[in-house]
Parts: structure tokens; sequence; C-alpha cells
């Protein structure tokens, strides 16, 4: 690009006058500090308390002033225990050792924190902490919605121990959702109640939901990508091209993953099929770990299942929703389906947000389960919808 010249001195030739201006200040500052080194005299053996000259960093590169600090050091340091999940680099009751004072605490480190070195010598200290989030829905022995419960009236278990819950939190955040519609041959008299129920849910939902559509037959379509346009979503909808077959596992596994492009912490399926997975080439339980890595998403699954094949198709959809805390909805009438989107609808705006920090050893591999609680005064039995576990590696990073 072409860039007129202007009548100012040229950056490179700025900063050269910079870097010999520097070079004369350290020349003189070293000379400085050589002679009063060799004019001090030299400390007496056997004193333990006398006082040694440190370098205190500058916050303009520089040296600065010489001070003095005891050089001893107390005989049994109170040590500091960090909490679980801090990512401390070094002991807690120890700070890093800053210009050749080993040892030197440093003003207002706090627990689980870890220091960043900036370009002045400053140490910075960031708390960081491993965490995991569950996102939540309680009902009693009647079915209802409970949303009056507090922070101690749950109990999170990873490993069957019981966890420190970090943060409590009951509020309705927006969620980034994929509408994942069977387009088998199966579903051409029921798309366009099956349509109507999606969009309604989407309606019945926060107005700062991110949502996408993927319809699926023997393949999967992505017919649109992250909207909150109501009119977008029912154009994308409205793609029916009933034929083929069932690639319902391989349509969850690239929907969840399409997930993962959304910023929103909180994510959901919805998903709609009429029949038996018979074309994908991923397996149910190659799904179903899918979904338990990586802020996997709660999965909310209809199915509209006749008479053959319904046992299979049945245990594939509640495996879905089960382990990622959802709800299987198998309406024996299609009337049913419109009022069972703003059952879901509601449902994900009522849930609790749940975060702990696991106690169980990072070197732990494999699956980790998870089990909730709940227990209050007035009521009888309460029951936790969440997801049942994860693979390590999916916690969130809370800072």
């Amino acid at each position: 690009m072409f860039m007129p010249k202007l009548g100012i001195m040229h950056p490179r030739n700025r900063f050269s006058s910079r870097v010999v201006a520097g070079l004369f200040l350290t020349a003189l500052l070293f000379f400085t500090e050589s002679m009063f080194s060799q004019a001090a005299p030299a400390p007496a053996q056997g004193n333990t308390t006398a006082p040694t000259t440190v370098q205190q960093p500058a916050g303009n590169g520089t040296q600065g002033q010489p001070s003095t600090q005891p050089q001893s050091q107390p005989s049994a340091p109170a040590t500091t225990q960090a909490p679980t999940g801090s990512s401390s680099s070094a002991p807690a009751n120890q700070a890093p050792a800053q210009n050749g004072a080993p040892g030197a605490s440093t003003p207002g480190q706090g627990q689980g924190t870890s220091p960043d070195a900036t370009d002045n010598g400053i140490f910075v200290f960031k708390a960081e902490a491993k965490e995991v989030v569950l996102h939540a829905t309680v009902v009693d022995d009647r079915n209802h919605l409970v949303m009056n419960l507090g922070k101690p009236d749950f109990t999170v278990y990873e490993n069957d121990k019981p966890q420190q819950i970090r943060s409590f939190r009951q509020q309705d955040y927006p969620v980034a959702m994929g509408i994942v519609i069977d387009n088998s041959g199966s579903m051409r008299e029921k798309r366009d109640q099956v349509n109507k129920a999606a969009v309604n849910l989407v309606r019945s939902s926060n107005p700062e939901d991110q949502v996408f559509v993927v319809n699926f037959n023997d393949e999967y379509y992505l017919d649109q990508d992250f909207t909150s346009d109501i009119k977008k979503l029912q154009g994308a909808l409205e793609h029916v091209e009933t034929r083929g077959g069932t690639a319902l596992f391989d349509a969850i596994i690239a929907s969840a993953d399409y997930l993962q492009k959304s910023q929103l912490q909180r994510k959901v399926l919805f998903v709609v099929t009429d029949g038996e997975d018979d074309a994908s080439q991923s397996s149910l339980e190659q799904a179903v770990q899918k979904l338990a890595q990586e802020n996997g998403p709660v999965v909310y699954t209809i199915g509209l299942l006749g008479d053959e094949k319904v046992r299979r198709a049945r245990r594939a959809l509640e495996t879905l929703a089960d382990r990622t805390g959802g709800i299987a909805f198998f309406p024996p009438t299609l009337d049913e389906v419109d009022q069972i989107s703003r059952t879901v609808a509601h449902d994900i705006r009522n849930q609790y947000t749940i975060t702990y920090a696991p106690s169980t050893p990072k070197a732990v591999q494999g699956y980790r389960t998870i089990h909730v609680d709940a227990h209050a005064r007035a009521y009888k039995k309460l029951t936790v919808r969440t997801r049942s576990g994860y693979y390590p590696g999916q916690e969130s990073v809370m800072r």
C-alpha cells in the first residue's frame, strides 16, 4: 500500500536514538553500583540478621534504588493449603524468587494463584481453577419443576465422593441449540406438525438463544447456521426431502461437534425421529461418548415410533436423553408434539447451574460418574436431572 511521506522522524530513527540513550544510562548506573558495592563493608561472620542489598524492579525497566531487607528466614514457616484444582506454579507458602531474593514473599498473593511475569518485572497473580459445570433440573414427586432451592439443598458426587460446590446460580441464561429433525421417507406425513412444534420451541425459549437446524435421512444437512431469526429457522425446517434411511447417530455426533462453535456455555439438542437408526456409520455408544465430552449438550428426544422395532429405537432415545440430563418423550399421537416442545422450552429456562472443582486426581483416566441429590423440608422427594458423567478434559477454565 502506498504511504505518503510525512514531515516527522521515521519510527526506526526514533527507536535508534532511544537505544543509544538507554545504553548510556545503563552503563552509568552499572558503574555507580560497582563503586557502591566495593565501598560497602563485609558482614561479620555468624551474623544472620545483617541487611543485604536487594535491587527492586522499577516500573520503567531500569534498575531502582538499593534498599535493605533482613536476610534471615523464619525457622518454621507456616504453610498454606492451596485449594483443590488450583494451578499454582510455586508452593503455596513461598512466592517465586525475584532478583536474587529467594523466598521473598509477594504482598497480595492469594490461595490458588499462579504468577505471570510482565515485561517490567512485576508479577501479576491470576486465580485459576478447573471446574465442572452442571445444568440441573429438579422435579418433585408429582413431576413439577421446583425452583425455590438454595445451594445448601444440593449435594454433588463424583465417582461416589461428595464434592464442594463452588458456585450456584438459578437464572435463565441463553443457550446454543441444535434442532435435529428426521427427514427420512417415513416422516413425510409428520413434518408439518413437527416443524410447527420446533418453531414454537424457539418462540417459547430465551430470545437470545442461538439456534441451528439439521435435517437428516441417510445423510445430514446443515440447513441453517446459528440464528435467532424465526423466519430463517422456519425456512430451514421447510427443506423437506423425505427419502432414504435414518442416520440418527451420525447426525447427533455432527450436531454436537457443531455446537462447540458457539461461545454460549449452555448447549441443547432437540431431536425428533420416527424410527430406528439404520444408516449411521457410528454406533449408539459412540454417540453417547461424544455427548459426554467437552461441555456436551443436554439432549431432548421425541420418538414418533410405530409398531416396528420399537424397543431398540426407544432404548436409543432414552439413553441419549438420560445420560445428558434431558428427557425422552414418546407421544401416542402426533397432536401432542407441539405441547412437548413447549414443555422442553420451559424445562430449559428453569435450571440450576452448579459448578465444582473435581477432587478426583487428574491422573485418573476414563469416565467419571456424576450424581446430584437435592433435599428440602417442604418436599418429600426431589429428583435431579443432570448429566450422568464426563470424560477428563471436559472441565471449563474459570477465571
